[in-house]
């Protein structure tokens, strides 16, 4: 199973019986994600781009994964006594691979969101499968390796941009705010050996800091059992997947119309 996303690096983990479940019943399920998710390759310049907004990376794999069938879905669970509705609770998920006469797959990508999404995803997962909803549960995020190069990543594209002022980082349509202005300054006054270090250090703190999802976040809490006992897949996207070779002119660019300083994205 997954023999693309193995052989490109991939993190892929199975929990509660969800190898069995989804090698037996959901095959080409399982071919399909391995052929969408294999697929992937991240430029530089997408991780270091503009923000504001859904990142180019989950875009494209929302719309191959919805080419194949993988559409957002809403369950609406109702609650009835004597014929009265008690209680309601409405669940979104945004891809689900419906497999008639077999089960359904709910499957979540969580690039770089604030780490409590895990939980809401996964008790999401928790809820419909005891309700008999879905048969198993996917998250995509990042994985171990591009969690932890991601410094060394950003630094090399510092380097071969030449950047060594705010201006320069200005020039190629960033807009960070006062604040991590200063925390650059704050950085090369302690140390840091070039305005491209510490530049790269202090961006991927504030965009890709250790409270953002990524693997260590989702792993401590379906070891904690958060989501027990829906059955699981987890897959890493790996550093193996970035590339370096997309030019300047092709580096995302942020909007023109700006809003207050306070609110400037740094990415």
């Amino acid at each position: 199973m997954f023999p693309t996303l193995l052989e490109r690096g991939f993190q892929v983990e199975f929990h509660s019986h969800a190898r069995a479940i989804l090698g037996v019943d959901f095959p080409n399920a399982m071919a399909e994600l391995d052929a969408v998710i294999g697929a992937l390759s991240i430029p530089i310049t997408e991780i270091v781009g503009s923000g504001g907004g859904e990142a180019k990376i989950t875009q494209r794999l929302r719309r191959s994964l919805a080419d194949h069938g993988w559409g957002k879905a809403h369950f609406t669970i109702e609650k009835r006594v004597n014929g009265k509705r008690r209680e309601s609770i409405s669940h979104e998920v945004d891809h689900v691979r419906d497999v008639p006469g077999v089960g359904v797959i709910a499957l979540e990508i969580e690039w770089n969101n604030k780490d409590p999404f895990f939980d809401r995803d996964l008790e999401n997962f928790k809820r419909l499968h005891a309700e008999g909803v879905i048969s198993v549960g996917v998250i995509v995020t990042r994985g171990r390796s591009l969690q932890d190069d991601m410094v060394p990543m950003v630094r090399r594209f510092a380097r071969s941009r030449a950047l060594a002022s705010d201006a320069d980082v200005l020039a190629l349509g960033l807009r960070p705010t006062t604040r991590q202005q200063e925390d650059v300054a704050r950085r090369m006054a302690g140390g840091a050996p070039s305005f491209a270090e510490a530049w790269a250090a202090s961006f991927c703190q504030d965009k890709y800091g250790a409270a953002t999802t990524h693997w260590r976040k989702l792993e401590d809490r379906v070891h904690r059992g958060v989501g027990n006992p829906c059955p699981l897949l987890l897959i890493g996207i790996p550093a193996e997947v970035v590339t370096f070779d997309i030019p300047l002119s092709d580096m995302p660019k942020a909007p023109v119309q700006e809003p207050a300083e306070a609110e400037l994205p740094f990415f």
